[in-house]
């Protein structure tokens, strides 16, 4: 690496990764915390689980109708003010939830919340493009993926100790959790409009030749179009190849999302008080915020991306399945911890070769489109499983059926990525022989 390119990444890193980690650990949380607020909630709402599982999934209805839209907004108004006013309405809205009374307003809060939410994670992983080269981009977006588990890694004990607080300012301990939790994100949406910029020419503290080597890097690597003006919408939704990346993706999420908003009620199981539940819940997401960091590194540092997803989505179906198979609180704890260690290795490095696989003139409306559609199963996920749990009394079923589209989702994406590999393969032994021939 030479000394130029050394000395902007670290600026670039420094300058935007922190903030957007933080910003993401707040989205996440004020994301899956009615997971935690189930401990108690359901009991003092009189909710079934079929009705907590339907809320908590309606949260990605709402996603799912505004995150393209979302992301075209973004790359006309500039990332800087979008993200900004993102933060702004979710942590509204999220401390709205605090003020619910019964099934009908958790639903509507949880699908505004889901619009107001929407666009913000492809709209950084598509900020990114704009600032980091690609063999940069695995390391970068696993350390912002990271904040998945790191949400839940402070967020679970942080809510543990805000549920087990009745009574303070008259309120619930969900309810005070709810209003604790959103608040970040409004101080933070100021942050925002201070610290981004939406392209290197605005980047005032970089040195002159560090904007010239960024700006003729990412140059070099795509020639930046508007896909919805070139392509048309439609068009890009309805390709093979974005609809099966799309299912794939919908596999990964949904053991995400499984583990994420059932994850303390399994722990509960283990008869411990509200508290012990926040700390073992998130022994989980420590091994996965690990996993997500060192595996994307590696990933980088190998130049390869097929096998450094397909690896730890068999690692996290395994984990998800096997947990249901085992009633040792111990042995069932190590099989989540898998789990969590799969999905979350898996993630950065599945939006990492997603360029690739769709080339620059598409991936504004490509990485919306596959996130949103895939972000569906945080819908069907918590739904099923709420379902099969009212009727079984468990989450094994849920779980297990959770983790049989994993499998299905790991045959989709094998095949793709696959053909993918022959492609470029084909095409770079076409260029070596042009450049042979002069």
């Amino acid at each position: 690496m030479s000394d130029i390119e050394s000395r902007t990444m670290r600026r670039v890193t420094r300058r935007f990764v922190p903030l957007l980690i933080i910003c993401f650990v707040i989205s996440f949380l004020d994301r899956v915390n009615v997971g935690f607020a189930a401990l108690t909630m359901s009991a003092d709402l009189k909710f079934s689980s079929t009705v907590f599982g339907l809320g908590a999934g309606l949260f990605f209805i709402g996603y799912f109708f505004f995150e393209v839209p979302s992301n075209l907004a973004l790359e006309r108004v500039g990332a800087r003010r979008w993200i900004a006013r993102i933060m702004l309405t979710w942590g509204i809205l999220s401390g709205a939830t605090a003020f619910i009374t019964g099934p009908w307003s958790y639903y509507i809060v949880r699908v505004l919340l889901g619009a107001a939410e929407a666009g913000f994670f492809p709209g950084v992983i598509l900020f990114l493009t704009y600032w980091v080269p690609e063999r940069h981009r695995g390391r970068v977006v696993g350390a912002f993926m990271a904040a998945m588990p790191f949400a839940s890694v402070f967020g679970a004990p942080l809510s543990g100790w805000l549920l087990s607080h009745d009574g303070v300012f008259g309120l619930k301990g969900w309810q005070l959790m709810f209003i604790a939790e959103a608040l970040p994100s409004l101080v933070l949406a100021v942050v925002v409009l201070k610290v981004l910029r939406d392209s290197p020419a605005q980047a005032e503290w970089l040195a002159d030749d560090e904007r010239a080597w960024l700006d003729a890097t990412l140059n070099a690597e795509r020639t930046r179009s508007v896909a919805f003006n070139e392509h048309g919408f439609l068009n890009i939704v309805r390709r093979p190849l974005v609809l099966m990346l799309a299912a794939a993706y919908f596999g990964i999420v949904g053991i995400n999302f499984g583990l994420s908003f059932f994850l303390p009620q399994i722990v509960r199981e283990f008869h411990l008080s509200l508290m012990q539940v926040g700390i073992v819940a998130a022994i989980p997401f420590v091994v996965g915020a690990f996993g997500m960091m060192w595996w994307s590194r590696r990933s980088d540092r190998h130049g390869e991306r097929r096998f450094h997803v397909l690896l730890p989505m068999a690692l996290g179906i395994i984990g998800l399945v096997g947990s249901t198979l085992v009633a040792v609180p111990a042995l069932k704890l190590a099989l989540l911890c898998l789990a969590s260690f799969g999905v979350f290795s898996a993630l950065p490095v599945f939006w990492a070769l997603l360029p690739g696989l769709l080339g620059p003139a598409v991936a504004a409306i490509g990485f919306a489109a596959i996130n949103s559609l895939g972000n569906l199963s945080g819908f069907a996920a918590p739904y099923v499983v709420g379902v099969i749990k009212d009727a079984t009394g468990s989450t094994a079923g849920g779980l297990q059926a959770i983790g049989a589209y994993g499998v299905i989702a790991w045959l989709i994406l094998a095949v793709v990525s696959r053909h993918h590999r022959r492609d470029t393969n084909a095409q770079d032994a076409a260029q070596a022989l042009r450049e042979a021939r002069g």
